[in-house]
């Protein structure tokens, strides 16, 4: 049996999440986020990419973009970008992802934590893989930005994903470098 895609949303999320500083702020959405983790996330097939913020002025930015790759001139130009964009969702906050998924489903999902710093009672790819072949049990794979999410988003979940590692000391990969490594990890043949 193979995981299930589909089984399988993604919310990178701006808030709460820590600075450098380690305060807790609200990230910037960024364009290139936008498109390349909606564009892996089509890739592999996963059910829904979530965009979380509270902040509206970043709402309407990403309701922007958005609707110029599916309903304008963006659409006609370039209907790939339009069919990964599709699965773009934004909601103010995890819980209202979470309140989402449980309506389109039926089920609440079970939440999955990422980060760059190992953690003791974190689960492999491969045992996250297994969880997703669960016929009709939602996931929620929570991607943090800015310098992470914050340790209660941590404490909440059901589980932590564990890191992704080089090999080397180094480990500070782009938040979509990260998605799309994980997907493969997941889902890639």
């Amino acid at each position: 049996m193979m995981a299930n895609a589909q089984n399988l949303s993604i919310a990178l999320v701006h808030y709460p999440v820590y600075d450098k500083n380690g305060d807790l702020v609200a990230t910037a959405v960024t364009n290139l986020d936008i498109h390349d983790i909606a564009r892996s996330g089509r890739t592999y097939g996963i059910s829904r990419y979530y965009i979380v913020t509270p902040v509206v002025e970043q709402q309407k930015l990403v309701e922007k973009i958005r609707l110029h790759w599916l309903e304008g001139w963006g659409a006609t130009y370039n209907p790939k970008r339009k069919a990964a964009l599709e699965t773009i969702q934004i909601e103010s906050s995890i819980a209202l992802a979470l309140a989402d998924i449980e309506k389109r489903t039926g089920k609440r999902a079970k939440t999955v934590v990422t980060g760059a710093a190992g953690r003791p009672n974190s689960i492999s790819f491969k045992e996250l893989s297994g969880l997703l072949e669960e016929p009709e049990q939602p996931y929620l794979l929570l991607l943090g930005t800015g310098w992470g999410l914050s340790k209660e988003i941590f404490d909440q979940s059901d589980y932590v994903l564990e890191p992704i590692s080089g090999g080397g000391d180094y480990n500070h990969l782009s938040v979509r470098s990260a998605a799309a490594i994980m997907l493969d990890r997941l889902f890639g043949r």
